[in-house]
């Protein structure tokens, strides 16, 4: 069962490289009755990831959105644009363990996928975890708190 509750949204956006698994993950997440923003790309054309990574990052920041989506050909291009922006903690996964993992210790609240290395099926699969996976807060809430205290260096 999803995290979220209703009105709550989830930002999402991709590269040129993962323009097609973004359209199926919306097409999922509004059969999960998930609230979903575009932040694009809208085509296969080629865009600079940082522009989206950016918009994304500043939608859940801001408190606009819940939780996000990023989508470029490997995952990693845009974690690591995504993780530049203050209060972000992205995370690319590749498999099921890391995606429920990094939202139940880490309280991710970005996740990165890669459009070019991940099956749909696996990617859905991911996705599901992603936003179903409360964090457990508890003794992992100190150790975010140390990672966040990282941006203040």
């Amino acid at each position: 069962m999803s995290i979220f509750q209703k009105g709550e949204i989830l930002a999402i956006g991709c590269d040129h490289g993962g323009y097609e698994l973004k359209q199926k993950i919306m097409e999922h997440l509004k059969e999960k009755e998930i609230e979903v923003k575009d932040f694009g790309t809208y085509s296969s054309a080629s865009v600079d990831y940082p522009d989206i990574a950016l918009k994304v990052s500043k939608s859940v920041v801001s408190g606009e959105a819940k939780l996000g989506i990023l989508i470029c050909g490997t995952g990693i291009g845009m974690s690591l644009a995504a993780n530049k922006v203050h209060g972000i903690r992205a995370a690319a996964c590749s498999e099921t363990f890391s995606a429920k993992y990094t939202r139940l210790h880490n309280d991710a609240n970005i996740l990165c996928l890669g459009g070019r290395v991940v099956g749909d099926g696996v990617a859905m699969e991911i996705v599901d975890l992603f936003v179903d996976t409360p964090f457990e807060g508890g003794r992992h809430q100190r150790r975010v708190d140390a990672v966040m205290d990282i941006e203040k260096l």
